[in-house]
């Protein structure tokens, strides 16, 4: 599990911290208290353990030990620590994920790739892929799970 002595941090908000507002961060941060806002840094952040933390984040490298609402986009990597639990989407070239995490969203694995990876895919399948493209999209979104329907009073 990510600690406070795994890895340096130069900013750190605490296990009973609160922060709404926006943060940039020049340097690695921890988070292991409530963050709600907009978050940048160009380095490593970190959802610790007791970290609920509802934002999109932006960062070179994420680790999620802890609870998230909200979209990753990492440059270099992502690690999905044993209960790190997400409600949103995934962008990154590299992608770790721990036996225990729960996640609900769309994952895109880059491999490093700066082209969008449906054309990437695209140009190394062939012609035909149109067809797989358009009936895989289809399938995923009949799996996503209809909102239940209020009952009458």
């Amino acid at each position: 599990m990510a600690t406070r002595n795994d890895i340096p941090n130069n900013s750190v908000i605490g296990e009973n911290s609160v922060f709404e507002g926006r943060f940039y961060v020049s340097g690695s941060i921890l988070i292991e208290g409530k963050f709600d806002g907009e978050i940048k840094t160009e380095d490593h952040l970190t959802v610790g353990p007791t970290g609920k933390v509802k934002t999109d984040i932006y960062a070179r490298k994420v680790t999620v030990a802890g609870t998230l609402i909200g979209n990753i986009t990492a440059s270099e990597e992502v690690d999905l620590l044993e209960n790190g639990k997400i409600l949103g989407n995934i962008n990154t070239p590299k992608l770790n994920v721990e036996s225990g995490v729960l996640i609900q969203g769309m994952v895109t694995i880059t491999g490093g790739q700066s082209e969008n990876v449906t054309q990437v895919i695209r140009q190394s399948f062939g012609e035909e892929v149109e067809s797989l493209i358009s009936s895989t999209e289809r399938a995923v979104k009949k799996e996503k799970p209809k909102e239940p329907k209020p009952e009458p009073e």
